[in-house]
């Protein structure tokens, strides 16, 4: 396994932590998920914002994080702009 991938995993398993600690109907902006992982200075998170976005958009795909724009979820590979993530709405 490449670095970048486990750091992907590492990414990933916090993401679905910090979203599940939001709760459900809660949404979790994406750069509090690079500053708990990388630390707060914009120079270690910054560049941590594209993957994160890409992985967001994975977990979308698997039906694990619903990413929403203006409250609302949206297609994970349509999507422009500002965005949150949170947990998939259970009924």
């Amino acid at each position: 396994m490449t670095a970048d991938a486990t750091r992907d995993d590492q990414i990933a398993a916090l993401m679905l932590s910090l979203a599940a600690r939001c709760g459900p109907g809660k949404t979790l902006d994406p750069t509090e998920v690079a500053r708990a992982y990388a630390g707060s200075h914009p120079d270690a998170w910054g560049p941590l914002m594209q993957p994160i976005r890409r992985i967001a958009v994975a977990l979308a795909h698997e039906g694990r994080l619903v990413i929403y724009r203006k409250g609302k979820p949206v297609d994970p590979d349509d999507f422009r702009g500002i965005y949150r993530i949170g947990l998939p709405h259970v009924e």
